[in-house]
Order: C-alpha cells, then sequence, then structure tokens
C-alpha cells in the first residue's frame, strides 16, 4: 500500500489496434478509479513477443498504445504509465518465481492451449512461461488487486498461488492480489458476430470499431452491423445483435438499456444504428484530437517514458532486493 492507498496494476499488449471495446471494457475505467489506487499501467511489449513481432512495427505500436493511455485520460503525473521492457525487474523476478512454479500448472492454462494452436509452428517456452511473467508484473509492484478479465481470470489464479507458496516458505514477502470489483467495464461484442468479444485481432475489418476509425468509418460500421429480423430494439438474450449494440449505446452515453429501449420504441433499426454510431463518434472524437496533439509534442511524450520508467523501477527494486535477499543471492556492493 503506497501513500495510504490500495496499489492497482493492470496493462494492455502493444499488438493490433486498440477497439472500442478495449476503451470501453477497460480504459474508460481506468481513468474512473485513477484517484482512488496507486495505479501503475504497463504497456506489456514483452509479453508481445511470444508471438513474431516486426520490431519496427512493435516499437510504434507501444508508443501509440502509452499516447492513448493519456489521450484517455490517465494523469501520467498521477498514474504510472511505462513500457515493461524498460523495467528490468519485470524479468528478474519473472526468472525467481519460474523456480517455483511447476510445470503441470503451466500446462493447464487454457490461454497457452489456445495459442500454441494458433501458432503451432512458434510453440515457445515464453509462450508456456507468460503466466509467470504476468505473475512477476503484479507481485513487483505489490498490487492489492488487478483488474482482469475472464480470459486473464486463470493467470491472476496462479499468481496468488505462486504468491503464496513463495510466502510460506519465505515469510510474507508478497501482498496476495485480488480481482478488481468496481464497476465492470461494457463487455463489447463483434458487429458482426455477437457471440464473440469485439478483437483487435479480428479478421472480418467490419466486426471491430477501432480507437483511430474516423466517423464516416464508425457510422459505416454500425449500420453494417448484424442485427435480426424482430425489428425492435429490445434489449434481451434473443437479439444478440441489438443487445450488443444498446451496450455500446449505454456505454458511450452512460445510459441504462431501459432508456434506450424506451427511446427507440417503434423506431427501425437504421435509425437506432445510426444513433450509435454517432454516439461512438461523440466518445473517440475527443480522444482522438488529444491523440493527435501529443503525438506532435515528442519532448513531453519522451518525458513521460523517461519518467515514469524511473518511477516504476524506484517501485520495482524495493520488491525484487527483498525477494533477491529472500531467496539468497550476494548483497550487491553499492
Amino acid at each position: 500500500m503506497l501513500d495510504g492507498k490500495k496499489t492497482l496494476f493492470s496493462g494492455m499488449q502493444a499488438t493490433g489496434n486498440l477497439t472500442l471495446g478495449n476503451y470501453l471494457g477497460a480504459l474508460k475505467n481506468w481513468v474512473s478509479i485513477a484517484d482512488e489506487y496507486q495505479t501503475f499501467y504497463s504497456v506489456v511489449d514483452m509479453h508481445s513477443i511470444t508471438v513474431r513481432q516486426d520490431p519496427a512495427e512493435l516499437r510504434k505500436r507501444a508508443r501509440t498504445l502509452l499516447t492513448l493511455y493519456i489521450a484517455a485520460g490517465l494523469d501520467p503525473e498521477k498514474n504510472c504509465i511505462y513500457y515493461q521492457s524498460h523495467v528490468s525487474g519485470h524479468a528478474e523476478l519473472a526468472w525467481i518465481l519460474n523456480c517455483f512454479t511447476y510445470m503441470g500448472e503451466l500446462s493447464r492454462m487454457t490461454q497457452f492451449k489456445d495459442k500454441a494452436a494458433k501458432h503451432a509452428d512458434n510453440i515457445n517456452a515464453g509462450l508456456f512461461t507468460y503466466p509467470v511473467l504476468m505473475a512477476a508484473d503484479i507481485l513487483l509492484y505489490q498490487a492489492d488487486v488487478v483488474p482482469v478479465g475472464i480470459d486473464q481470470k486463470q493467470h491472476l489464479e496462479i499468481t496468488r498461488d505462486i504468491a503464496m507458496r513463495f510466502n510460506s516458505v519465505y515469510g510474507d514477502v508478497f501482498t496476495i492480489p485480488e480481482v478488481y470489483i468496481g464497476k465492470s467495464g461494457a463487455k463489447i461484442m463483434s458487429l458482426q458476430d455477437p457471440s464473440k468479444k469485439m478483437s483487435k485481432s479480428d479478421e472480418n475489418p467490419n466486426g471491430s470499431i477501432y480507437l483511430m476509425d474516423d466517423p464516416d468509418t464508425i457510422i459505416r460500421k454500425c449500420k453494417r452491423a448484424v442485427t435480426d429480423s424482430e425489428a425492435v430494439v429490445r434489449y434481451r438474450e434473443e437479439q444478440p445483435g441489438i443487445k450488443n449494440l444498446i451496450d455500446i449505446y449505454c456505454a458511450c452515453l452512460d445510459k441504462i438499456p431501459a432508456e434506450a429501449e424506451r427511446e427507440f420504441d417503434g423506431k427501425g433499426y437504421g435509425e437506432f444504428k445510426a444513433a450509435v454510431g454517432e454516439a461512438v463518434v461523440s466518445v473517440l472524437k475527443p480522444l482522438q484530437d488529444r491523440f493527435a496533439d501529443l503525438t506532435k509534442n515528442k519532448d513531453y511524450l519522451d518525458s513521460v517514458i523517461k519518467n515514469n520508467a524511473e518511477k516504476a523501477a524506484y517501485f520495482s527494486n524495493k520488491t525484487l532486493r527483498k525477494v533477491q535477499k529472500k531467496v539468497g543471492f550476494p548483497e550487491r556492493i553499492r
């Protein structure tokens, strides 16, 4: 616990382009809780290389992602926003935690199985030990809470297991993190297949709205969204396409589904889809404008990257040195 506040850690991978789902489901919530916690928000570029990346593209996407964090409203003076690869403690702690993690635990990780199936030609050790690096990310800052989606919940569980195992041997070293329970972010589904989550890696470009999409593209994608033949705007499981559009509309305008149902009672899908598109544009336009301003200010971004890396290293080193001492590594001569 720092400055009397609980500590929160989270991060996103520097791969693909962030979608509206990433913003409404996570990033928007990060901004809303920024004052409640001591926060560390990482661009987890080390995780990204479990799948082969083009080096120049990875650097570009990492900087874009960090800039988007700020453009979305995260103040880098209040939130530690940094590149994972700029803080060596992540890799150092991950190695130690590898020695406290069992092969059987890692082999049961569903995300490893999924990614191994998708990348059969590159089933590398990093893909297998990905959850250990994630554990290091979290435990390095003694995080009390971690906001995670369903696909990452298993990784938080193994993080807790590793931390408790280490503590049982060496005493009270790590804070045992809990799942962040707060206002849940909107779960945004694909516009073309509402049974699947909106994804950065969707092969159908009409399935996802990207944060940098221009207004015409956003409205066009909303108009092309899959619906049904019932022709009524109702928030129910039997109409997954309409339900998803209502979720998007309400998340953008801070409304509840019942309000959207009343507003569009007796109106057609065309009018509703157009309104959803306009709502998305109204939310993303300020973010896009702020992003454009930030990218013009290279010196400012560079100072944020440098200062926040130093801040992250300061806090991470406190944990890392304690862990190194506990396992018996020789003290460093200063």
